[in-house]
């Protein structure tokens, strides 16, 4: 069993940063370099989010893709991408309480419980 922290922190946040690393790239034609600095990541991480070996086994939804665009022109024009952690923490709950958890991982005992509920307690918890 993988409680959904695990799943996320191993699926999610990878594939947020290659979202945001493609975006930066090809929509705000930014370097490797420049990216890498404003995420707090390596060079080789940006080339490996860039050439789909890190985070591109996770498809997030339309509205959660409009939240990562947004939240890429945030970070590229911040002086301080640091103040922008409640932010990227607003679309890891966001990509929780959309149901993705579940969805991502119906039927695989590994993952969740067909029963779980807790990557949809925050929405219910408000």
């Amino acid at each position: 069993m993988r409680p959904p922290c695990e799943i996320m922190v191993l699926k999610v946040l990878p594939a947020i940063r290659s979202e945001l690393a493609r975006i930066m790239m090809q929509e705000l034609d930014m370097s490797q370099q420049e990216i890498a600095r404003q995420l707090a990541v390596s060079k080789a991480a940006v080339s490996q989010y860039a050439s789909a070996k890190r985070g591109a086994d996770t498809e997030f939804s339309l509205p959660i893709k409009k939240d990562l665009r947004v939240f890429a022109d945030a970070v590229a024009n911040s002086d301080d991408p640091s103040k922008l952690i409640d932010d990227f923490c607003n679309i890891c709950k966001n990509i929780q309480n959309s149901g993705w958890l579940y969805r991502e991982n119906h039927g695989s005992s590994e993952y969740i419980h067909e029963d779980c509920t807790h990557c949809m307690k925050a929405r219910t918890d408000k």
